[in-house]
Order: C-alpha cells, then sequence, then structure tokens
C-alpha cells in the first residue's frame, strides 16, 4: 500500500502526521450546546501521583504465566506481556505463534520493544518534534506484546475494552510513540481496560515471499495476522484484568484506523471485537498484490538471494533490507510522485507509491475493506467514523506559510488537481470566502471523502449504527499554526490534554472539550452509541449526513460539505 510523503516545505513527519495508508481520508442548522467541562481526572505524572509495584502486587494471570505491573493512583498498568513469540531469526516474516510460557511472575511495568522501522525524519524540525513528544523506544523483533491499564483485577466486574491500534500507516509507529497513548486517564474516567499492542510493520509485517516457498504464503499479511492474535490474546486474557471479551472495542487513528477498517472485513477477526472506531484512517481499499510481489522480487534480488537461498533473508540485519528495499524502490520507481495527505494522492493521476502493506491474498484478507460495499462479515458492529478539520495544515512548523499569497495558494492547488484546479478553488472560496489563503488549501487538501463513503456504505446495511464526527478545535501552540491537525484529536480521545500540553496548549477549555470527547467515546464502547448528556442530540449516520462537530462549541450539521466533496470528487476522476 502507498504511503505519502509530505511536500519538503511543509515539513511534515510521514510518520506521525500523514500516517495513513493509501485510500485514507481526511474531514466533516441544526441543533448546539456548549462543551462545558466534565469530571476531573489526575493526568499521568501529576504531582501527587502515588505508585505502588511490589512481588505480590499487582499480579495479573496470563494464558502463559503471571504478570507483575504497578499501581498509580487506583489504575492497575501491565506493560510490554508478550502475547505471542518473538518474530526473529526463523520464526521471521512467518505467522505468529503462542508465546512460551514463563514460570514465577514476570516483570510488565515497562513497554516492550518496539517494530524495527525507518528512523524517524520528524526530529529534524524543531517545532514538530516539540507537538509530538514522541517516544520512538527500543527496536526488536520480539516486538508482539500489550499494554493493559484497567481499574481492577478479577474483581468480577465485567468493564468495557478498548483496545487501541497506533497509526503510522503500515510502515511505522508503536503503543507508546504519543504520550497521549499513555491510557491511564481513559481507564480511571470511564471504569474501562485499555489495550495497546505493537505488532510488525513495513518490510517484516507486509513483504510477499510466497513464491519463495510454502513457508512463506502468508508474510504479505503477517502483520495483521498479529493484530487477529494479539485480539485473541484479549479474548483469552482480558477476564483477569477485570474486563469482558464480549465487550471488546477496536479503535485507531490514520493507520490504525486502516487497520481497524481492514480488520470488519477479515473472516478471522470475526467475533473478537464488537464495536470499531476509524479516526482519519477510513481505508475502502487495499494495496496490489502484484506489486507487492513485484517489490519484494526486486528486494530480493538486491539481496543477492533466490528461491535456493531465500530463508537467508531472515538472517538478515534489519538496516540491509532497508537498503535492499529503498534501492528497489528507486529501481521501480525512479521518479516518485511528492506530496500528498491522508487520503489524497500527490496530484491527480498519481500511480500508488511502492510500500509494503496489507494485500487481499483470498485466505488471511479474502476482500478490500469497505469497497465494494461494507464487509456483511461485521454489518451487525457499530461504527464511529470521523476526520479532523485540517488532516493537512501547511504551515503547522513552517510559519512563512501563512503568508502564502492568493496566487501562491492556486499554484499550488494546481499541482494537486492540474486542470481541474480553477473548479476547486472556485467552490472553496464560495464556502470559505473569508478565509487565509493557506487555511483554504489546507481544507482543499483535507477533503473527508473516504470517511463519508465509508459511513455511507456502512450504513446502508441496514444493520449496525454508523455515527460521524469532525473534529475542529483549534490548538493555541504555535499561533495556532497548526490547526485541528492530524492527530490533533487523539489527547481529547484520551483525556489527556493536559498530558499532551505541548499539543493541545492544556487548561480549562482543552479539559473541558477532553472531557466531552473522551465520554463519546466510553459510551460507544460500552453500548455501541456515543450519545451522552454534555452534547446534543448525536443522530445516527443516514441520507442527511449528520456529523457532531466538536469544537469550543459541540454541535451537529447536516453533511456540511457536500457540494466541496463533489467538485474534488470530479477533479480526481
Amino acid at each position: 500500500m502507498s504511503q505519502h510523503e509530505p511536500k519538503s516545505e511543509n515539513e511534515f513527519d510521514r510518520r506521525t502526521l500523514l500516517r495513513g495508508a493509501a485510500a485514507l481520508a481526511g474531514g466533516t442548522s441544526l441543533f448546539a450546546i456548549g462543551c462545558g467541562a466534565g469530571s476531573g481526572s489526575v493526568a499521568a505524572g501529576d504531582a501527587g501521583t502515588s505508585i505502588a509495584a511490589s512481588a505480590t502486587s499487582p499480579v495479573a494471570e496470563t494464558t502463559a504465566g503471571k504478570a507483575g505491573g504497578f499501581t498509580r493512583n487506583g489504575i492497575h498498568t501491565f506493560k510490554g506481556i508478550p502475547y505471542a513469540a518473538s518474530t526473529a531469526d526463523a520464526a521471521r516474516f512467518l505467522p505468529p505463534v503462542k508465546p512460551q510460557p514463563w514460570s514465577g511472575v514476570r516483570s510488565a511495568r515497562y513497554y516492550g520493544p518496539t517494530c524495527p522501522q525507518a528512523a524517524r525524519t520528524g526530529w529534524s524540525n524543531d517545532e514538530n518534534a516539540f507537538l509530538f513528544q514522541w517516544d520512538d523506544g527500543q527496536p526488536s523483533e520480539d516486538c508482539l506484546r500489550v499494554n493493559v491499564w484497567t481499574p481492577g483485577l478479577a474483581d468480577g466486574k465485567k468493564r468495557p475494552v478498548m483496545v487501541w491500534l497506533h497509526g503510522g500507516g503500515w510502515t511505522a509507529g508503536s503503543g507508546q510513540e504519543q504520550p497521549a497513548y499513555n491510557n491511564e486517564n481513559l481507564s480511571r474516567r470511564g471504569d474501562v481496560v485499555v489495550v495497546g499492542l505493537n505488532h510488525r510493520l513495513n518490510i517484516l509485517g507486509y513483504m510477499n515471499l510466497s513464491a519463495y516457498g510454502a513457508r512463506y504464503a502468508s508474510s504479505m499479511n503477517a502483520g495483521v495476522l498479529d493484530l487477529v492474535t494479539a485480539l485473541e490474546w484479549v479474548r483469552d486474557n482480558i477476564a483477569g484484568f477485570g474486563g469482558d471479551p464480549n465487550s471488546v472495542t477496536i479503535f485507531g487513528q490514520s493507520g490504525g484506523g486502516g487497520k481497524v477498517s481492514a480488520l470488519l472485513s477479515m473472516p478471522l477477526a470475526k467475533g473478537l471485537f464488537h464495536r470499531a472506531v476509524v479516526q482519519s484512517g477510513s481505508t475502502l481499499r487495499l494495496g496490489d498484490q502484484e506489486l507487492n510481489a513485484k517489490l519484494a522480487a526486486a528486494v530480493v534480488a538486491e539481496l543477492g538471494l533466490s528461491k535456493a537461498t531465500i530463508d537467508k533473508i531472515q538472517t538478515t540485519p534489519y538496516a540491509r533490507l532497508l537498503e535492499a528495499q529503498a534501492a528497489a524502490m528507486k529501481r521501480l520507481d525512479p521518479n516518485p510522485a511528492q506530496g500528498g495527505g491522508p487520503g489524497m494522492p500527490a496530484r491527480v493521476g498519481a500511480p500508488p507509491r511502492l510500500g509494503f502493506g496489507p494485500v487481499v491474498d483470498g485466505k488471511t484478507v479474502t476482500r478490500h475493506p469497505f469497497d465494494p460495499d461494507a464487509p456483511e462479515i461485521s454489518a451487525g458492529v457499530p461504527m464511529l467514523i470521523g476526520t479532523v478539520l485540517n488532516e493537512q495544515s501547511p504551515s503547522m512548523t513552517n510559519a512563512a506559510l501563512e503568508a502564502m499569497t492568493e496566487d501562491d495558494m492556486k499554484k499550488r492547488a494546481a499541482e494537486r488537481y492540474l486542470d481541474k484546479a480553477d473548479a476547486v478553488v472556485a467552490a472553496y472560496r464560495k464556502a470559505y470566502p473569508s478565509v487565509k489563503p493557506v487555511e483554504l488549501l489546507s481544507r482543499m487538501f483535507s477533503v473527508r471523502i473516504n470517511a463519508v463513503t465509508q459511513a455511507e456504505r456502512k450504513a446502508a446495511r441496514n444493520a449496525a449504527a454508523a455515527y460521524m464526527y469532525l473534529f475542529g478545535w483549534q490548538t493555541p501552540i504555535l499561533d495556532g499554526r497548526p490547526r485541528a491537525f492530524h492527530c490533533s484529536e487523539i489527547p481529547f480521545v484520551f483525556n489527556n490534554s493536559d498530558v499532551s500540553a505541548f499539543a493541545t496548549g492544556g487548561g480549562p477549555e482543552a479539559r473541558a472539550l477532553a472531557a466531552k470527547v473522551s465520554d463519546a467515546w466510553i459510551n460507544f464502547a460500552r453500548k455501541g452509541d456515543p450519545n451522552h448528556a454534555g452534547l446534543p442530540a448525536w443522530p445516527k449516520y443516514d441520507a442527511n449526513g449528520p456529523v457532531m462537530v466538536f469544537d469550543k462549541t459541540c454541535e451537529v450539521k447536516n453533511d456540511p460539505d457536500r457540494e466541496l466533496r463533489k467538485v474534488v470528487t470530479e477533479a480526481m476522476s
């Protein structure tokens, strides 16, 4: 599946701002109500925090052995628990298998290894690093680990379970990389069990080696097999952590939303979750199997291997695999298209970007997630689908672009929409006559076509409900330049607006909105309906296209960008 690269002047980090796979989409009288303050919460790491960890408490029982965690202000936390065995060496590129049992109490108090991946480019921009405060962890192919936050252990309660799938497309990221991924506050606020996890990515998770031997028949989808295995671990173990295995919600942002979309179509995942949330990651189609195989063959050739010597690839240093992939991609596509945002091609008619991601193989993945329709296999699973207003925010880490002129904006639009650019610009300028050129460009490149298509196809099943949202709240950080940027809703979902104050600014306004957003996600996890007393009535998605807009004032709007989507769709056809 292709990965979108930002234009150099945007200074975006693909792995955090544009971490969608190809086909991920960006974005969107009636009734309005102010977003008031919610109940208080204790931010992870706040002064006054009380932490306890001993040989005997907290301890949780898993199918592989006992795990020892720690307790902070009433929430028990367990990190780095293996849900499958190491995938290093002879297990590389093969399906996951159960972990080896251990004796005694295994320490599970800090994050386990992250999947190896290319070096993060975002560190090169100080403002980008300031906003995200990444934790890249320690890479290892022994990375199939889960992290669990829970208010109670084996206490007879059946709490809803929320399983977070991180962003980064299919190539990067981890369950710990953003401060907001600390799930303590969400667990406390909702009395829910929250699970985060790592899985195989990039060449390790999705290289199609099926032509080189039967043992590699599932290599092109090893990463999604990891996801299924993690959900099986939840099914088999979560009751011991105070959770209900029959009330599991999967939720993910950007590439994580793509993972949620894929799981909704997979027979192997049926019954392992019961509700699903897609945040800025609506994926209709997966990558091309032939293109994946072509790239894999080019990588094998770069490594000097053959069908007779292919097993040497399992012990080839990871850095060498990356070098071979880069060389193969340059040879196959010497002039790749630049730019693009979540769900947006670099330009009209641009071919798919080369890269490794899951493909329809007829066995693990039997169809595209939401094309030509919503999958029947998950018809009974309610969905919450949405985007942020400025999925692509050009001046986010480049203040000079705030002074963009109307002519410069039109030139940049022409790079994307070619001869249809004038029509697109005219439609957006008519809809937003007073916004700055850089803001207009941001909205023009953040259209929510795939998210709406996913919701429409889900609603057409006439079974479980779909709900739509648009996160429009603008951060005050960096003079407001980031706007409602890709990833900006994550701290609010996790009730971590103070934990992620470098991105939100912190303070009472952000805290109040975080209460409203996190309560919506909690209620959806509890009953498949995000409505709660702090919001206006939120209708199920139907032909009217109702969207909950999260902002300083929360309100429902009916299909606010219908005409804009139409003109962009026509330009892209």
